[in-house]
């Protein structure tokens, strides 16, 4: 029993213990983009999208026509003309008279190769080429997402854990003046009321409601940081920040980012793509009532071996017989009624998208400005909380001193303690939100 027992020790002490990855937000970032399937799913659309491209690439390639099949045809043996006592040719008085069935072969072909469409081709092909564009942008717009996601749950998580932080250091300093008026009351210390023991066990059991929630919220951010970065629910993970800082301030000016969001977001250049896909659209359906010039070769061959095959040129036989001939022609697919519906369908989608190109130009510099805004204003806001934050616990740790002392009202600690928990709190929430509003910014100005 001794001996199993130190195999077993020996065993727990050399097992490898699992590892806790650590992640930068970058690392994070790039995770996620590989991992997310979402973006496997965007980068399977653009394949069609190639396809369809491709094919309309290759619309004017050769076109290959087979149709073979086997059925059934009336036996039928001797000419159509027979001859009679006198040597002269008379028709057969037999010929619909049954004589049982046999195996009919046939086999009809054709080769054509498009000469010209005018323009047909030409159109669809360039309006399938920009479709293409489109889906690529739709890529980036999913990679925007996802990495405005890992943001949120990166900085999420650090303003959980900070909060939680900052909870534990207040109910430790509470716990510690609980003690210290335990201490007083027992003593009998006049100045000490059973009082001032309600208030700060009351300040504890708020704290601690408070932590649970700053705990929950932690828990929630990492496991959305390992869902979106694909290391699993039931592996360790490890942020590289200890704590949430505010990033740099974005120096460019406003109209700067205004310019390069125009330029820049995958919107412009989808509504871009999708205005030159419209036209070209637009042009194809005009072409649709222009003809097809083509080439070819078409031909026939049927064989019925119970049937005596009719060499008579003046006569088909549609079971025994071969035929060929190239072919030069043009074709024409109209439909009078459908043409012209389906041409202004496409120019009204295309008047459709220019309004839409026109309203994005206004619209994004104000989202762009209003993005803008919102950074600078946060900014601010993060400056002005950090000063009131450690003017709190400066009023904090001050007051508890002279609680301590002797010289301070437990009421005034407690309205200390929250002043400090309160300033704290409110700014790693403007840290987060300013950061989110700084992502955000590069989002909407294409940076992304």
């Amino acid at each position: 029993m001794k001996a199993v027992f130190i195999f077993t020790l020996i065993l727990l002490l050399w097992a490898p213990t699992s590892q806790a990855e650590t992640l930068s937000l970058e690392q994070a970032v790039e995770r996620a983009l590989k991992a997310d399937p979402r973006i496997r799913e965007r980068e399977q659309l653009v394949k069609v999208a190639r396809a369809v491209e491709q094919e309309a690439n290759n619309a004017d390639g050769v076109i290959y026509d087979v149709n073979t099949f086997v059925g059934l045809a009336p036996r039928k043996t001797g000419d159509l003309l027979t001859t009679d006592s006198n040597g002269n040719s008379i028709s057969r008085s037999d010929v619909h008279e049954w004589e049982g069935i046999a195996p009919w072969y046939v086999a009809r072909f054709s080769i054509i190769k498009p000469l010209n469409t005018y323009g047909k081709i030409e159109h669809y092909s360039a309006a399938a080429k920009q479709n293409v564009e489109v889906k690529k942008n739709d890529i980036k717009l999913e990679q925007a997402k996802i990495n405005f996601d890992v943001n949120r749950a990166y900085y999420g998580y650090l303003t959980a854990r900070d909060s939680r932080l900052l909870l534990e250091d207040v109910k430790n300093r509470l716990n510690k003046a609980i003690k210290l008026v335990e201490n007083w009351l027992n003593e009998g210390n006049g100045n000490t009321k059973q009082s001032d023991m309600f208030a700060l066990q009351t300040g504890v059991a708020l704290i601690k409601r408070y932590q649970a929630e700053a705990q929950g919220l932690e828990n929630i951010a990492l496991t959305g940081l390992k869902v979106l970065t694909g290391i699993g629910q039931d592996k360790k993970l490890e942020l590289a920040d200890k704590k949430i800082v505010p990033v740099d301030l974005p120096k460019e000016s406003l109209n700067k980012l205004q310019a390069r969001a125009l330029a820049k977001r995958p919107e412009m250049l989808q509504l871009t793509a999708g205005l030159n896909a419209r036209r070209s659209l637009v042009k194809a359906k005009k072409s649709e009532n222009k003809p097809n010039l083509y080439a070819g070769v078409v031909g026939s061959w049927a064989k019925t071996p119970a049937r005596t095959a009719q060499n008579n040129p003046f006569i088909t036989d549609p079971f025994n017989h071969r035929v060929a001939t190239p072919i030069i022609g043009f074709k024409w697919d109209l439909e009078s009624g459908r043409h012209p519906a389906q041409v202004q369908q496409a120019q009204a989608e295309l008047d459709a998208l220019v309004e839409k190109n026109s309203f994005a130009k206004q619209g994004i510099p104000f989202q762009v400005a209003k993005q803008y805004e919102l950074v600078q204003s946060h900014y601010i806001m993060v400056e002005e909380l950090a000063k009131g934050s450690r003017a709190g616990r400066r009023w904090m740790i001050s007051s508890y001193a002279d609680f301590e002392a002797g010289l301070e009202t437990s009421d005034r600690v407690m309205g200390a303690f929250q002043g400090y928990v309160l300033a704290h709190s409110d700014y790693l929430k403007a840290v987060n939100d300013y950061n989110l509003h700084v992502v955000m910014l590069k989002s909407v100005t294409g940076d992304l």
